[in-house]
């Protein structure tokens, strides 16, 4: 089905939805002063910016201003994404400028180059996620049209080429957003990622007890199955993939606090397959799967909540993780496709982040909990980190 056609038919509905969102899509960008930058030290506290949206957050009943999300696009370049707000610096994380201030509360962005840009936002006080688009770096946002379909995650190819996935399909544009054509996918998909416009893969339940990874290899007309995993207890994953590279997150239960799951992985496109993290909990239970794995816990303990995943190379694996129980934030890393893996020692304080490495050894993490939110950078792939940016409450004992 090609929703540019059923646009056209439903533009009752289109102007319905466009009605319901505010008609101002994003606010003007505000540059810190010159002298704010100057003045202050590299890496030290939040560098001066912020402060008006920082005082509305602060009040015994609001939640304090925090990060959601980090991109960065080399060792010097990135930003950072949260409640209303992006900045980005342009000298790894010295010196902090404010790129935007306004309405959007951005769950997650992804920036193809340095100027071109889409997120996953929301309004204040609301639930529904809109797609929306920067052609200035982030400064200004107009939202992309999606018909009645609200994504929970996108994915940015090229400037044309995007994703957007829901809890249990995807969609493609091929031009910039302007229409979207539904990716078949098999029934009981749960999550769903692509390389690019040929290959891709989905995690399916199997009535029953079990979870598959599948591939395609002609843009979801079929599909191949190239894992299967028993387990009773279903309660979703993730697929992260790139080049020969695949990583499937199988999640069983959670309970107090802790949450059981196994880490999959692959480096020859799926045709075979190690269980690198096996961890079971009290309070989840059983991980999912019966191999024997490489290590028996994730990053971030006790009872870690896996993140994010970046993926380099033919064999290297960065996986996030966040302990509320601990109240710490850690990674997790293979630098042999999983043949070996090695949970870094907390030294972070949080309990949930997100990280965006640049190559095995350089990459930046950013504490989204809202009482510790900061920004961290390690230049030995996770071995030490320092504080480039954190919000007031992160600074408190």
């Amino acid at each position: 089905m090609i929703l540019h056609k059923w646009m056209k038919r439903s533009s009752l509905a289109a102007a319905a939805l466009l009605l319901a969102v505010p008609i101002s899509w994003a606010a003007p960008a505000r540059e810190a002063s010159a002298a704010a930058q100057t003045s202050a030290p590299c890496g030290s506290g939040d560098h001066g910016l912020l402060q008006s949206l920082q005082k509305e957050h602060s009040g015994p009943d609001q939640d304090p201003l925090h990060f959601t999300d980090i991109q960065f696009l080399s060792g010097k370049t990135g930003r950072a994404a949260g409640t209303g707000f992006m900045i980005g610096t342009s000298d790894a994380g010295c010196h902090w400028q404010e790129i935007y201030k306004g309405q959007w509360q951005f769950k997650q962005m992804d920036f193809v180059d340095n100027v071109n840009g889409w997120a996953l936002a929301t309004m204040p006080s609301q639930q529904t996620s809109y797609l929306i688009k920067t052609t200035d770096g982030g400064s200004h946002w107009k939202g992309v049209y999606t018909g009645k379909i609200h994504f929970d995650r996108m994915q940015v190819i090229d400037k044309k080429t995007g994703y957007g996935y829901t809890g249990t399909g995807a969609y493609r544009t091929d031009n910039g957003g302007n229409s979207w054509v539904k990716v078949p996918t098999p029934a009981n998909t749960r999550y769903t990622n692509f390389n690019n416009t040929k290959t891709g893969y989905v995690l399916t339940v199997v009535p029953g007890g079990g979870y598959k990874v599948l591939q395609t290899r002609d843009g979801g007309h079929s599909w191949t199955t190239k894992l299967t995993v028993k387990t009773p207890s279903m309660a979703g994953g993730e697929i992260y993939s790139k080049d020969n590279q695949v990583w499937a997150i199988l999640y069983g239960d959670s309970g107090m606090s802790q949450v059981s799951y196994s880490l999959y992985g692959s480096t020859d496109q799926g045709s075979h397959w190690k269980r690198v993290i096996a961890q079971d909990t009290a309070g989840g239970g059983p991980a999912p799967g019966s191999w024997t794995p490489v290590v028996k816990e994730g990053p971030a303990q006790p009872g870690g909540h896996p993140g994010n995943m970046q993926l380099f190379g033919k064999e290297t694996a960065f996986l996030a993780g966040g302990s509320p129980a601990g109240g710490v934030v850690s990674i997790g890393v293979t630098y042999n496709g999983g043949k070996s893996w090695k949970n870094v020692k907390p030294t972070v304080n949080g309990y949930d982040g997100r990280i965006s490495f640049v190559d095995g050894k350089t990459g930046w993490l950013v504490v989204t909990s809202s009482t510790k939110s900061s920004i961290y950078e390690t230049l030995d792939g996770g071995a030490s980190w320092s504080r480039k940016f954190a919000f007031k409450e992160a600074l408190q004992p």
